[in-house]
């Protein structure tokens, strides 16, 4: 029943999401669409499919994350400089500040409640934002200020942030409490996940540059050096936090930097298998979205979202203040940072789980924020870049003439 599952996501996210490029609109629209049909709707994805669903998610997202890695410039990313650290956790800061502000006169809650909403809410979705950013480095479009690197590095730290912060609050609410340990492993869970993954990726490069070892073994190799990363990050959460999404990509750019031919090959196939763990991403995202949460709270819910989007953006603003970045790339970078998916599917429905009084709530918060941002994020993404943001070619043609 599982492989019938992935399957119908398969061929339903395919037809659904031809359909939305007919329609002008992003693919992943038409996969987040047949997901909801063959799950929420049709109630046609067996019970067996949804309980590993979160591990199926996770490996899509790994993938996608070798994928930055390997293509990500180390020099590069050194230029970004101080607004690629402020993206890692300015604009969730606000988003999260948003949300502490307008829930509790929109919903009558406490500030604590509304502080767990923000941080469900507050998490960008790499799974949409690293994709598009890899395809603008492949276009050269927007490199020269190195704002896809910078966008693309800050989307995984930012949610390294808001997951400490998400743990935090929700132990405060069930009656526990925080330590101020509980926040000084924001910085710590990101360091010691781009030193394993830094050390993995070197010592793999030279395993590899000795064995002559290229092609499809080595990207197998390259994946399990990753999902064991992830799986770090799980046996390690109790006692010290290792964010297994930054060691990943450093995995990705130790390796193409200790042995770049081998690289190139690992993200050609990385790129493959892309295609089809996007298919069973958005698909499993939408099947995991319970539309019976929205009724009670929908309306006032979409005004949420888009007031904390106001103060993202608004964040993300301040980060880029005193670079040399136009107006017209601001408003793409702005708009880049707005899109929600992975993360709100992964815990949205802890609260509720946990038996928290505003755990219906949050649940249906965080499914009016898949459905509204990320189609919205991803529509702007694909079309706003070739109007905002200059192609380095197109630059480099001027500067000679």
């Amino acid at each position: 029943m599982i492989l019938e599952g992935i399957a119908l996501l398969w061929i339903g996210g395919m037809i659904l999401g031809f359909a939305a490029e007919k329609l002008r609109l992003p693919k992943l629209t038409g996969m987040i669409a047949a997901g909801l049909l063959l799950g929420s709707v049709f109630g046609l994805l067996d019970d067996s499919l949804m309980a590993i669903s979160a591990q199926l998610r996770q490996f899509a997202l790994v993938i996608i994350l070798l994928r930055a890695g390997l293509s990500l410039d180390v020099a590069s990313l050194k230029k970004a400089g101080r607004p690629a650290i402020l993206l890692c956790f300015v604009p969730a800061t606000a988003e999260l500040l948003g949300v502490w502000l307008l829930a509790p006169p929109l919903f009558g809650i406490s500030r604590m409640e509304a502080a767990l909403i923000g941080a469900v809410l507050a998490a960008v979705s790499p799974a949409v934002v690293v994709p598009r950013m890899l395809k603008l480095m492949e276009e050269k479009r927007g490199t020269n200020k190195q704002i896809p690197q910078m966008l693309l590095a800050g989307a995984s730290a930012d949610d390294v942030y808001v997951m400490v912060l998400f743990s935090a609050f929700a132990g405060i609410l069930a009656g526990g409490k925080a330590s101020v340990l509980d926040f000084v492993q924001i910085p710590t869970s990101i360091l010691l996940g781009g030193i394993l993954g830094a050390v993995c990726g070197l010592l793999l490069g030279i395993f590899l540059r000795k064995r002559q070892m290229r092609g499809v073994l080595c990207t197998v190799l390259l994946m399990s050096l990753a999902f064991l990363l992830m799986s770090v990050q799980t046996r390690t959460e109790q006692s010290i936090r290792i964010s297994g999404m930054i060691g990943v990509m450093t995995l990705g750019m130790a390796l193409a930097a200790k042995h770049s031919d081998g690289a190139k090959e690992c993200a050609s196939h990385c790129g493959g298998i892309w295609t089809a763990a996007e298919l069973l991403l958005f698909g499993l995202v939408g099947a995991a979205v319970n539309l019976e949460s929205i009724p009670k709270y929908g309306g006032k819910a979409v005004l949420l979202v888009v007031g904390a989007m106001c103060f993202r953006m608004a964040g993300v603003f301040c980060a880029v203040l005193g670079t040399k970045l136009t107006w017209k790339e601001r408003l793409f970078c702005m708009l880049a940072y707005t899109p929600k998916a992975t993360v709100q599917a992964a815990i949205g429905a802890i609260p509720l789980a946990m038996g928290l009084p505003c755990g219906d709530l949050v649940l249906c918060v965080a499914v009016v924020a898949i459905l509204l941002t990320a189609p919205f994020g991803a529509w702007t993404m694909d079309y706003t870049a070739g109007k905002l943001l200059k192609q380095a070619k197109q630059l480099d043609g001027a500067a000679k003439v």
